[in-house]
């Protein structure tokens, strides 16, 4: 996930505990807290890809 959301301009900024905050410099400036585990449960991803403002789609292609 954390790969797949550096390619959209996100970075890493820090990480508390077990979770990674990612970053944009690009409007509207999200930050976004993702679990760092090895699986993320399905409705976890779901939610992180509609922060974004991706679709499904669009989050495959990155992959």
């Amino acid at each position: 996930m954390v790969r797949a959301l550096k390619n959209t301009g996100y970075y890493i900024d820090h990480q508390t505990g077990s979770h990674i905050i990612l970053r944009n410099d690009n409007p509207p400036h999200r930050r976004l807290s993702v679990p760092n585990h090895k699986e993320l449960a399905k409705g976890t991803l779901r939610a992180l890809i509609k922060q974004v403002g991706l679709t499904i789609e669009e989050f495959k292609l990155l992959l």
